[in-house]
């Protein structure tokens, strides 16, 4: 692993390239590896964007504050942060993660993340740290509690951020008289399974909503 490689957009220069490569240095790949810098990134990364919200939020209460902290501090949310970054690509895995695709798996970019974030607090200190990570959630902080995305959408985002094909809805069925339709829909999704997904209701697009979620719901439990 080359310090800096063109498409790892830090935004941050290391002093000590090793905690860089540390970070990124997933456990199957063998010791040292990153999991120390990632326990200490977890905590970081709390401290962060809950003083961001308490600075953007000033009339939210401690449950709306602890709700939206953990929307954005999720594993969904820091494996977003880390293929922003692109670190995925430079990830050094195991020849057993890396035949699975590792490099992909929300779990696996979410701890380069906060592993990623502690060596840049060992390396620049914690004020170096702390504007970092403003940058980095600043508009995730200021986007937190709005109105969620409709399944459809959301299977489209996540597909779309893994660089995978978009999903196919194929309708199978109508049932019904005129005044109350029903409607069978398929998701149909190539990779990173190939896979189809039943959803049914009283519109067409009422049952490809409930097929993309039906297919989200497996490919969040199956990454």
């Amino acid at each position: 692993m080359q310090p800096h490689p063109d498409n790892v957009k830090l935004g941050y220069r290391f002093a000590d390239e090793s905690l860089f490569r540390l970070a990124l240095t997933h456990r199957s790949a063998g010791r040292p590896n990153n999991e120390r810098l990632e326990f200490l990134g977890d905590a970081l990364v709390n401290l962060a964007v809950a003083e961001m919200l308490f600075d953007a939020r000033p009339r939210a209460d401690e449950g709306e504050l602890s709700r939206l902290r953990a929307q954005l501090v999720s594993e969904p949310a820091l494996a977003e942060r880390a293929r922003e970054l692109r670190l995925g690509d430079e990830l050094k895995l195991g020849t057993g993660e890396l035949k699975s695709g590792g490099f992909r798996r929300d779990s696996i970019l979410a701890d380069a993340f906060e592993a990623l974030v502690a060596a840049i607090y060992r390396d620049g200190g914690y004020d170096a740290c702390r504007q970092w990570l403003q940058g980095m959630f600043e508009q995730p902080v200021a986007d937190a509690g709005s109105p969620r995305k409709d399944p459809k959408t959301r299977l489209q985002e996540w597909l779309q951020a893994r660089g995978l094909p978009l999903p196919q809805y194929e309708l199978l069925a109508e049932h019904g008289e005129e005044h109350a339709r029903r409607f069978e829909v398929a998701c149909v999704i190539a990779e990173p399974q190939a896979r189809r997904f039943a959803g049914h209701g009283g519109s067409r697009r009422a049952a490809e909503q409930e097929a993309a979620e039906a297919a989200l719901g497996f490919l969040c439990d199956h990454p």
